[in-house]
């Protein structure tokens, strides 16, 4: 069983990263994207959206960490690609799923999912200048508007020499609704030969042992699920039960204290919070309440005072 934490735009950054693999149970992470638009890009930016370049591409926890390019470019994701192998990352990662509109719109992400060759095109540019040692690997959806085009988009991603695809189980179009559609990414793995990651609503234990059961893959990605439950790549390994509501409480209060110690930034540190509980919601139904009384919280030391309160509630209830 190998687990990659997703690549979360605006929530799995450098700090969560850190705090969810210390938990555990996490094989890899992969970063948010870094977008391609010139070429090469200078190594800070790099070097911000990736500090663990710093560490030999791990994390503190020893979790190894790849960066993600997005881009429409061959020649810019190819010259970037290199830069980022030499400034010492774990491999190459390549976003052919991104549904942000702002990102679509320029012909980035989710959209190129509309052009097989397109795909092919970056994807063999990019294989081709990185040394073999190094992955390359992709992650895409079933598709832009329908699924017509999946196992076409696959094959294209792996006859290029990509050396294992992730697949979200929806089309940008679905977004997040449910279901997953895990038996798609089945038909996508029979089609390929290189290694296929399943990814798209696995929340708990048993939904891993559904998704392995129906895709037939045993190579797993964990996004939402993760936040929810932040132990859940230890869960869904059988090393240890999903986390209590109190453990969460417990889990943000570290969370929290943890940033305020790396981050100056510390009037954004509330918003982190809230922003967890709306992921947390979906697995807690004590998540919503919570988070309605601490929504008018803008100041660190209330929102501390509100997740020890609510620990000390519980525990003398």
């Amino acid at each position: 069983m190998h687990i990659t934490l997703a690549p979360m735009e605006g929530v799995m950054d450098y700090h969560m990263r850190q705090f969810l693999t210390e938990i555990g149970g996490i094989d890899r992470c992969v970063t948010e994207f870094v977008r391609v638009v010139e070429l090469p890009l200078p190594s800070r930016v790099f070097y911000r959206l990736c500090p663990e370049l710093h560490n030999l591409s791990q994390t503190q926890s020893g979790t190894p960490v790849r960066i993600q390019l997005l881009g429409q470019d061959p020649e810019c994701l190819t010259e970037n690609s290199v830069r980022a192998i030499k400034l010492g990352s774990d491999g190459i990662d390549l976003n052919f799923g991104c549904p942000a509109k702002t990102v679509n719109k320029s012909r980035g992400g989710a959209v190129l999912l509309k052009d097989p060759d397109a795909l092919y095109q970056i994807v063999k540019s990019v294989r081709d200048a990185v040394d073999g040692q190094h992955v390359v690997s992709a992650k895409i959806r079933l598709g832009y508007e329908d699924k017509s085009l999946a196992i076409e988009n696959a094959q294209a991603i792996a006859e290029a020499g990509a050396s294992e695809l992730a697949v979200h189980a929806r089309t940008k179009e679905e977004g997040y609704k449910p279901p997953a559609h895990w038996h798609w990414i089945k038909k996508i793995k029979q089609s390929i030969t290189i290694p296929v990651i399943a990814n798209g609503d696995i929340f708990s234990f048993e939904d891993a042992q559904r998704c392995i059961e129906i895709s037939g893959c045993d190579r797993l990605m964990i996004g939402r699920g993760s936040l929810a439950v932040p132990n859940l790549a230890n869960a869904i390994k059988g090393i240890e039960a999903p986390y209590t509501w109190l453990q969460n409480l417990q889990v943000m209060e570290q969370y929290f204290q943890a940033l305020r110690v790396l981050d100056d930034k510390e009037k954004f540190m509330p918003s982190r919070i809230k922003q967890w509980l709306m992921f947390m919601k979906l697995q807690h139904p004590q998540a919503d309440p919570f988070l309605q009384s601490v929504r008018a919280i803008r100041q660190s030391d209330d929102m501390l005072t509100a997740l020890q309160q609510a620990q000390t509630k519980l525990t003398n209830s």
